[in-house]
């Protein structure tokens, strides 16, 4: 496949060094631009077993400013629930009607939320939300009976999160155009998080490696 002139340039700048986190993202800000806002995302290598119920990294994050993202916002509740949802600036909020176009396989938000009283109907729907990261549930904060605040969570860059199959976890830690300051404190703070939720049975070095990259740029090692 036939590279872009800005791609090889961002990746030669790149480079295989390793930065420090200030460093980095001055690095980032020096690569050549998209033609849009590229987030800027945190990638960890963790050297935790996947396999293992118990050393799996799963939560959600509300960063100091946010990610800059405004997702679309589903949510699955009836009755005065769903009156709260729409009222509370979700896109999109039904009860069976949703569940059954979720079924058909229409996809469309990126957040899916989910009142408690509604998730007998929404279970069998594991299999078709779970692969994708949807699944409502109150390790991820999705289910909740306090839509209103939940949804201004989100709203303002709370992001759900979960180790891939390699054990790794990525971050969004905001946008290009962010002040560098505001990156600096979101970044440390999705590090200290991740950080702070190294599982008791893991041995040795948690963190194998971190980096940063845009949504179209190169990854750049960072030490932290």
């Amino acid at each position: 496949m036939k590279r872009s002139k800005r791609s090889l340039e961002n990746k030669q700048k790149a480079s295989l060094k390793t930065f420090s986190l200030e460093e980095g993202l001055d690095m980032l800000a020096s690569v050549k631009s998209a033609k849009f806002d590229e987030s800027v995302d945190m990638h960890i290598s963790l050297s935790i077993d996947p396999k293992q119920a118990e050393q799996q990294i799963r939560g959600t994050m509300l960063l100091p400013h946010g990610t800059g993202d405004k997702p679309t916002i589903a949510v699955v509740a009836d009755g005065k629930n769903a009156e709260e949802a729409k009222a509370a600036g979700a896109t999109k909020v039904g009860s069976k009607d949703l569940i059954e176009e979720i079924k058909s396989g229409k996809l469309d938000f990126d957040v899916l939320l989910a009142h408690p009283s509604m998730m007998r109907d929404l279970a069998p729907l594991g299999r078709v939300l779970g692969p994708r990261g949807l699944m409502p549930s109150p390790k991820a904060g999705t289910v909740s009976s306090d839509l209103k605040g939940t949804i201004a969570e989100f709203l303002k860059g709370k992001q759900s999160f979960r180790n891939d199959d390699g054990g790794n976890v990525h971050l969004k830690v905001g946008k290009k155009s962010f002040k560098k300051g505001h990156l600096l404190e979101n970044a440390e703070m999705a590090h200290s998080m991740i950080k702070s939720m190294r599982p008791s049975s893991v041995k040795g070095t948690y963190m194998k490696k971190i980096s940063l990259s845009l949504t179209m740029g190169p990854g750049v090692k960072v030490e932290m």
